[in-house]
């Protein structure tokens, strides 16, 4: 998996985790829900400013994000 990929993954399992659908979560952060979709398929290669959206609307910081990546 690259990073694109991985990063996809965490956005998609922390907004499982919050029970929310791609819908809601593209609301809240301000996005088209296509744009999410990409992501979590890892076909984006997501900005410093999209992924601090992303971050805030999952009700979750940056590095916590990236954590669930490398499993620090």
């Amino acid at each position: 998996m690259n990073i694109k990929e991985l990063f996809g993954f965490a956005v998609k399992a922390r907004r499982h985790e919050l029970g929310i659908s791609q819908e809601q979560l593209a609301e809240k952060a301000e996005m088209h829900r296509t744009y999410i979709a990409s992501i979590e398929r890892g076909a984006r290669n997501v900005s410093l400013e999209n992924i601090y959206r992303l971050a805030k609307a999952l009700d979750t910081s940056i590095p916590a994000l990236f954590e669930s990546i490398t499993g620090k």
